[in-house]
């Protein structure tokens, strides 16, 4: 859908613009710019942005999906689990919840049927329980809600930088230093709005993001690292990584899958190198600092055997 702003539509904030459609309210208007589903002038703009006579207002609408997730009999891996939250460890390849061209299947889905249907509310009829995400090709523990009272605490607790999540990940290229932290902010990609990117002033809409890195092993060409979030934006390590040269093995949407390693290893890079190998959070309802790991998947194993053959 194309809409071109009037004169006595001037000054109108964006996501007021669209709500005007009865068949869009004013925060799923909102949703929608977040997404990047609305561009002005074919660029990106904030749901804040005043529209001026002669702006051009495109509008994607995304597939629709279920109104509501469905329990599905899906084997998982439970890490832990009692009446306020569980664990999961997440195998590569996994959703963690219903979108366009992934309706079922997800980690949502399984939770539903393992829980009964007793997950929190508060992240919507599409993502019961989730507190926080990783990508599809990225493994390893994630943390869902069981009721609402659980869910708000480790919202708060993420929001406080309490819940620790440590990664590791082979990225290509070397590190002059053996430790570092990365603190540039994140929005969606001016242009490409499927991708996000390190943002500068006056590119559109950017949140903080800081990742502490660490060398862990040298392989020449790759490098082993732990990470460290200390915020969560969308594909945060690997927009970073990525900005520094140093893209994930595998990862070919930010620059990764391009050296002879990767190539001659393809059978075991599907998607990113990236395992969220730690989460240390406190418990909802204790309060009690719990940790829990995850070791890396077998083909995560596979490669660094390899690179530590010397057969890079």
């Amino acid at each position: 859908m194309t809409y071109t702003v009037g004169k006595e539509r001037g000054g109108t904030r964006l996501d007021a613009f669209l709500a005007e459609d009865p068949a869009l309210s004013r925060s799923a208007a909102a949703r929608l710019i977040e997404d990047g589903a609305v561009l002005v002038n074919g660029r990106g703009e904030r749901r804040s942005y005043l529209l001026r006579e002669g702006d051009v207002v495109t509008l994607t609408l995304p597939e629709p999906v279920a109104d509501v997730a469905l329990p599905e009999d899906i084997p998982l891996s439970v890490v832990y689990e009692d009446e306020d939250i569980i664990v999961i460890d997440k195998p590569k390849g996994m959703v963690v919840h219903p979108a366009p061209g992934n309706p079922t299947g997800t980690l949502v889905n399984a939770l539903l049927h393992h829980c009964h249907g007793s997950l929190s509310g508060i992240g919507g009829v599409e993502r019961p329980g989730i507190v926080h995400r990783i990508d599809k090709e990225t493994s390893g523990l994630l943390v869902a809600a069981k009721n609402d009272a659980a869910h708000r605490a480790l919202a708060a607790a993420l929001e406080v930088h309490d819940v620790h999540r440590e990664y590791r990940a082979l990225v290509t290229g070397g590190f002059a230093s053996d430790e570092g932290t990365v603190d540039l902010p994140i929005g969606r990609h001016p242009v490409d709005r499927k991708r996000m990117a390190v943002l500068r002033e006056g590119q559109g809409r950017a949140r903080e993001a800081i990742t502490h890195y660490r060398v862990l092993e040298r392989f020449g060409g790759i490098t082993y690292l732990a990470l460290r979030l200390e915020t969560g934006r969308t594909h945060q390590i690997r927009v970073h990584m990525s900005h520094l040269s140093h893209p994930l093995l595998g990862d070919t949407v930010y620059g990764g899958g391009r050296t002879p390693f990767e190539r001659r290893h393809a059978h075991l890079l599907s998607g990113q190198c990236l395992h969220a190998a730690a989460l240390t959070l406190p418990h909802p309802r204790t309060g009690e600092e719990m940790r829990f790991e995850s070791p890396l998947p077998e083909e995560f194993l596979k490669l660094l055997s390899i690179l530590r053959e010397g057969q890079n």
